[in-house]
């Protein structure tokens, strides 16, 4: 019997996933259903490897490329996903297939038969991580929706300073000085931006690299940041630990 793994954030989008699975293959099992990069690392690390595997890119806390670079993948992946064709066909030919959302029977089927196909012919997966990098930062999240009383207001995420936390809840702040809660930690949303755009200074911060204007020495060996926008922080300092990659970073 084939043994499926459906790894997806989304519960409504995870059980038309597994209903439309079922009914094109009646005969497979779907050996779970799975919303974050935390929980597939630690299901596949205890449980018996599936037979195939179908895995949405963004999930619940980052992006579904943090579990190839945490473990082994054995299992041929058909990838889930909302981006455009450029960013799939760039990594076509890395994995059993891509269907795009909303997916369809028709889709769904010609990429398991592609499966079928590859699993008589002893297929044995291969990961190309230049390729998986092409498509992690395809992946980036290019905005983040917030609530502004009643209505929500889609922020890009080039317009942002800094990300930071204030009494347990993380914020957006952006160039034009306007602060935004958002409903992720500050690990979380690490994860889903551009790393060489945004840098962790510390516990509390998150920085854009458009925001620095200066680098002040700070007692410790650390940095103090001065940004371009003005905004003034005691705590915008470069943890000691990560001095020397904050200057790497800002390097280029």
């Amino acid at each position: 019997m084939i043994r499926v793994l459906i790894i997806e954030d989304e519960r409504p989008a995870a059980d038309k996933l597994q209903r439309l699975l079922l009914s094109v293959r009646p005969g497979w099992q779907v050996a779970s259903t799975i919303e974050t990069v935390e929980q597939a690392i630690k299901w596949q690390t205890n449980n018996k490897l599936p037979n195939l595997i179908l895995m949405d890119i963004q999930l619940a806390d980052g992006i579904c490329f943090e579990i190839f670079e945490q473990i082994k993948v054995n299992a041929p992946v058909i990838f889930t996903t909302a981006y455009d064709e450029y960013a799939i066909r760039a990594f076509k030919v890395n994995s059993i297939d891509y269907l795009l959302k909303p997916i369809d029977p028709q889709g769904l089927e010609a990429a398991l038969a592609k499966f079928e196909q590859m699993q008589s012919d002893a297929f044995v997966p291969e990961i190309d991580y230049e390729a998986l990098f092409q498509l992690r930062k395809a992946a980036w999240r290019k905005r983040f929706l917030v609530k502004v009383g009643p209505a929500y207001v889609s922020i890009v995420t080039s317009d942002i300073e800094l990300f930071y936390i204030s009494e347990r809840s993380t914020f957006i702040r952006t160039f034009q000085g306007k602060n935004y809660s958002i409903d992720f930690s500050l690990e979380q949303v690490q994860q889903q931006v551009d790393q060489s755009t945004f840098f962790r200074i510390n516990r509390n911060y998150l920085v854009n690299i458009e925001a620095v204007a200066k680098l002040l020495a700070y007692s410790g060996s650390r940095l103090k940041l001065k940004l371009n926008s003005g905004y003034k922080a005691d705590d915008l300092i470069v943890s000691r630990d990560k001095t020397t990659y904050f200057k790497r970073w800002m390097d280029g």
